[in-house]
């Protein structure tokens, strides 16, 4: 019997229900000419990934792109097991066993290291932390940040570090209109942060955030950015490089704003948010108590590497300026799946054009795939993973017309929920995330908000009463 019909559906789990993991639904949900049944793992009762723990909160517009998952969310040959981990609840043998195929799409979830002294004094902190904390992530919603301090650091330049840095110079009016979660609100709310200050380690044009991010923090109520003349001189490299981009493209649309601000002064508003560049951290400095009190900095310059292209280095100037807290925000990092091959130098799953391989003989593991971020590492905005899903997407019919996919029976498609319920692990369906959707919105009209996120999955599966249907067999 043909694979991939209406009698015999391809059948694949896509591990993961962030951006990239639906973008390769929908392109096997939509592929003409074949049937595929598609089952999608998430540990968490909630979908969406980064789009639900990572966008901005203010960043409402962005987050509307769910009204595309949904979409394939709602054909019948679709499924959702959200609070299931792989690893734990189910496990690569149990995959390969009820499906064809199995796509990973798990992301970065850890951050990146600085490794210098002082990184682990009370105040320094990864970004991906500080995001998940506002953003209301289970992980991270007992995380303790103390906004009491004056100044805060910021490092990196790309947009994790410019939301960030935002994200400390909202009001709490401007706050409230998020969905940013509960306890943040609260807590930003009586901050006392009068300067942020943004770190790059190269130069204004070589800066990773992109016009629109940059643009925003020239609109906050109650803050200015705030550039000196210093930082906007370019060296020949930069203006060679900027040259050669032109004004239109994103570095010239930011090397624009940044001298907008720049001509602006210092600006009147309580809070000031400033650009470094150029620098790198060598050292948190603490007092006796463990709690950060200063960085101190080198001064870094641009020069030609042998192969041609532009690094930075460091030089011999040293300065130290005050903090209070500090985000390191230079990037995620993916970690190994039980099972699964890892890439440890490249910290992604070990894939050769999205075919997951083993890392020191290039074998490909047949019918085992990987999309996005731990595809690719920390690369490119949402909507850029669309095609990129749908590329591994094709190989993975391709290799379906070779005859990689054995002609095998598999276990009905009830045997899955069945594996679940008689292991007592309590899955969450899509019907039921829509439930906690309607009442986080609920809670969001209430505070003049989109919606008020349950942050902790003892309470998602209380409200859903999993929980209480389970003590009651």
């Amino acid at each position: 019997m043909r694979i991939g019909t209406e009698e015999r559906p391809l059948r694949v789990a896509i591990v993961g229900s962030g951006p990239s993991g639906f973008y390769a639904a929908d392109a096997l949900l939509t592929t003409q000419d074949m049937v595929a049944h598609v089952d999608m793992f998430d540990r968490l009762p909630t979908p969406y990934g980064l789009v639900r723990g990572g966008v901005a909160p203010d960043h409402q517009k962005i987050k509307s792109v769910v009204k595309v998952y949904e979409r394939s969310a709602e054909s019948p040959h679709f499924r959702f097991f959200g609070n299931v981990m792989f690893g734990r609840d189910i496990l690569v043998g149990d995959l390969t066993k009820h499906y064809d195929q199995i796509v990973y799409a798990v992301g970065n979830e850890s951050d990146r290291r600085l490794g210098i002294p002082g990184e682990y004094l009370v105040g320094v902190c990864p970004a991906t932390v500080f995001v998940g904390w506002y953003n209301g992530h289970p992980d991270y919603r007992d995380a303790n940040f103390d906004f009491s301090g004056k100044r805060v650091v910021v490092v990196g330049n790309g947009n994790v570090a410019v939301d960030v840095t935002r994200i400390l110079s909202l009001t709490p009016d401007e706050l409230a209109k998020t969905d940013v979660a509960d306890y943040a609100l609260e807590a930003l709310g009586r901050s006392e942060i009068q300067e942020i200050t943004m770190l790059g380690r190269r130069g204004p044009v070589q800066a990773a955030f992109t016009p629109t991010e940059v643009k925003e923090l020239g609109h906050l109520l109650q803050a200015d950015p705030v550039v000196p003349p210093e930082e906007l001189e370019l060296d020949p490299f930069s203006s060679a490089e900027l040259e050669r981009e032109g004004e239109k493209s994103r570095k010239g649309k930011n090397m624009a704003l940044l001298r907008e601000y720049c001509e602006r002064g210092e600006g009147t508003r309580p809070r000031k948010i400033r650009f470094k560049f150029f620098v790198s951290p060598l050292k948190f400095l603490g007092d006796e108590d463990g709690n950060l009190r200063r960085v101190r900095l080198v001064r870094n310059e641009l020069y030609q590497e042998k192969e041609g292209s532009i690094g930075a280095r460091s030089t011999e100037e040293f300065e130290e300026i005050e903090a209070d807290m500090a985000l390191v925000a230079i990037g995620y990092q993916g970690t190994p799946l039980p099972g699964v091959p890892f890439d440890d130098k490249r910290r992604i799953l070990s894939n050769t054009d999205g075919r997951i391989s083993h890392p020191g003989t290039g074998k490909i593991v047949p019918n085992q795939y990987v999309v996005g971020w731990a595809r690719s590492g920390p690369w490119g905005l949402i909507g850029s993973h669309k095609a990129a899903s749908a590329e591994v997407v094709t190989h993975m019919i391709e290799d379906l017309i070779k005859g990689a996919v054995s002609d095998r029976a598999l276990p009905p498609l009830e045997a899955i929920p069945t594996f679940f319920k008689e292991r007592g692990i309590d899955f969450v369906s899509f019907d039921d995330w829509r439930m906690l959707d309607d009442v986080e919105t609920h809670r969001g009209r209430r505070r003049g908000s989109p919606r008020v996120k349950f942050t902790d999955v003892g309470d998602m599966l209380s409200v859903l009463g999993i929980r209480q249907s389970l003590e009651g067999q």
